[in-house]
């Protein structure tokens, strides 16, 4: 039985020509009975091997489960594993590492370029606090502001800066609104 299972596998594949020639033969015409018979039971016994082949793979892999448990070797674990494994051997491909490479450039490039136009986006404050058209908005406010303080009750001598100047803006409109001439005074008194 077992030679004639390998002489089964040892035997080349049919060839381009070969399965034509089987494809196109009508078998059942060309056998006498006594060869049908020898096929018939041979094709029994290929079946009952084949069904014991089934049974002892069946008990092989329910041994291997029952050795896996001993071992501590779950599902889980052998997931983790070929996950590892899968995930290092696609990191070792060159399409992995051309992409790494040049996501990684990019990403650089990007980093560059928000640089950049922070630094140009600073500087163009700094050329618009430096203007002209600015000075003579901030004089206007320090005016403004100047006279607010008059009526309100009192100046700083020399003005202050603009950043003074703003903050006693929002104070001045803050007393303002929130009781009048008089409460300012009597707040200026208690300092």
């Amino acid at each position: 039985m077992e030679a004639q299972a390998r002489g089964l596998l040892e035997t080349e594949p049919l060839q381009g020509r070969d399965e034509d020639t089987v494809a196109s033969a009508d078998f059942p015409s060309m056998l006498s009975e006594e060869e049908r018979e020898e096929l018939k039971a041979e094709l029994v016994q290929l079946e009952d091997e084949i069904t014991t082949l089934r049974q002892v793979l069946s008990a092989k892999e329910r041994h291997l489960v029952e050795i896996k448990q001993k071992l501590g070797m779950n599902l889980m674990n052998e997931l983790k594993q070929n996950f590892s494994k899968s995930w290092h051997d696609m990191q070792t491909t060159t399409a992995y590492k051309k992409t790494h490479e040049t996501l990684s450039h990019a990403g650089q490039k990007a980093t560059a370029a928000f640089s950049n136009v922070g630094t140009a986006i600073s500087k163009k404050f700094g050329d618009m606090r430096n203007s002209p058209t600015f000075k003579s908005f901030e004089e206007r406010v320090e005016t403004t502001v100047t006279s607010l303080k008059t009526k309100v009750g009192g100046a700083t001598p020399g003005g202050g800066s603009f950043e003074e100047v703003l903050s006693s803006t929002a104070q001045a409109s803050a007393q303002s609104s929130g009781g009048g001439p008089r409460r300012a005074e009597e707040e200026e008194l208690q300092c």
